[in-house]
């Protein structure tokens, strides 16, 4: 029986390379868990759509996705295993973790 630790498990990683209003690189990431993508989330009037475009990037390691979020600008972060695993590692404050629907994410920016 595979034993669960709090960095297993699969989640999508997309890095976006933009610019800030002063053309200065910023990454952008968008990660969220292998079984968040290509689905829809609503409650109420809040809608959160994980689509392909923005989150469909490369699957990786909770660990390895982690490393992505410490070199990011800004980003979001979809599902319970990503979420959770950046709020254990401090890289993302509990408090700024919402839910839609009972899925939790969280929208960073790194000042």
């Amino acid at each position: 029986m595979k034993q669960h630790t709090e960095n297993s498990g699969k989640v999508y990683v997309k890095v976006h390379d933009v610019s800030d209003e002063l053309g200065y690189p910023r990454v952008v990431v968008a990660i969220c868990d292998e079984d968040a993508l290509g689905k829809t989330y609503s409650e109420g009037e809040v809608r959160l759509e994980v689509n392909e475009e923005f989150f469909g990037g490369f699957l990786a390691d909770v660990s390895e996705a982690l490393d992505y979020i410490k070199q990011a600008y800004t980003g979001m972060l979809v599902g319970k295993n990503i979420v959770e695993s950046a709020v254990r590692a401090g890289l993302i404050h509990p408090e700024s973790v919402l839910k839609v629907n009972g899925v939790p994410y969280a929208h960073f920016v790194r000042m």
